[in-house]
């Protein structure tokens, strides 16, 4: 059988971790349930990244014994998926950032061909909720006709995030390589106008699910926790965009990060958190859907996937 974002490909998974149901893993979509939540991940494809996008800050000489064990090479692009979050509970269908779109890298940009294939239309999402503004999470958010992709949903992000990429001295001072991630990022969100609801740290969306402040990666970049009795999970976007050094030594610097000293502050404090709560987490570039979990291992930490 031909193997296509419209067959989704069922694996035999039965067992549970820590009292979630594992996940059922489907060719582009990955689903859990958590108290009244359901929650899935949905394909957007992949970026094609220098490697110094990320490793250009780190020591090569420490950074390669960890690269050797992934078995990374220093050298070669790095290819990332990414993986948008879907949430249902009740009434509300919550999309968690919203791809690439049609304008960024031809490898990504196909959320809305995942959503299909889950049975899913634009017009049943209720809330779309962004983590940052760069945009493999953002620029999805428009379609080939610069109309809301998702025309029926309220549109929510933090307030220092929208701020930052509103100012019109962002496209001068954020720097030659990503200049055109300010310029795009100011059009998309100054489209969607009145669509859009500025949140602050904490701020609550639905009953079990709040805003967390997790800067650094961008200026007002959001995680975004779900909590349901004793269960806890963390949508945590690009607080880690990898499972190899970012796990393992999560204070070193990235280049990733708009901010590197505070992304690296932000990413060490997040893995403590969420290894020693033992918090389920969704990573935006994680494999396998991204979902896992971070233990503690040798001088940092471990990605295990789910």
């Amino acid at each position: 059988m031909q193997i296509t974002r419209r067959n989704l490909i069922l694996s035999s998974a039965a067992a549970t971790l820590s009292g979630l149901a594992l996940p059922r893993k489907l060719w582009a979509q990955t689903t859990l349930n958590m108290g009244d939540f359901e929650v899935m991940t949905l394909s957007d494809g992949s970026l094609t990244l220098p490697a110094d996008f990320i490793f250009g800050p780190m020591d090569d000489a420490a950074l390669a014994p960890i690269l050797a064990e992934a078995g990374v090479d220093r050298n070669a692009p790095l290819t990332p998926p990414c993986n948008v979050t879907l949430l249902r509970k009740g009434d509300a269908t919550i999309l968690i950032d919203t791809g690439a779109g049609f304008a960024f890298q031809d490898s990504a940009g196909q959320l809305l061909d995942a959503l299909n294939a889950a049975g899913i239309a634009a017009d049943d999402i209720t809330h779309v909720l962004f983590t940052h503004g760069h945009p493999d999470h953002l620029w999805g958010v428009l379609d080939d006709f610069d109309e809301a992709t998702f025309f029926n949903a309220e549109h929510i992000m933090g307030e220092i995030e929208y701020d930052y990429w509103m100012d019109p001295n962002t496209v001068n001072s954020i720097g030659e390589a990503r200049a055109a991630f300010a310029a795009g990022a100011s059009r998309r969100l100054d489209s969607l106008g009145d669509q859009i609801t500025r949140i602050s740290d904490g701020a609550e969306i639905v009953s079990g699910l709040r805003a967390k402040l997790t800067p650094g990666h961008s200026p007002g970049h959001m995680a975004f926790e779900i909590a349901s009795g004793s269960q806890q999970l963390m949508i945590i976007g690009d607080v880690v965009t990898n499972d190899h050094v970012g796990f393992a030594r999560p204070e070193w610097t990235s280049g990733s990060d708009q901010d590197e000293a505070l992304g690296a502050e932000t990413r060490a404090a997040l893995m403590d958190q969420c290894a020693a709560d033992e918090i389920t987490i969704i990573g935006y570039h994680l494999p396998n859907g991204g979902i896992g979990r971070a233990t503690r291992a040798n001088q940092g930490y471990r990605f295990e996937g789910a």
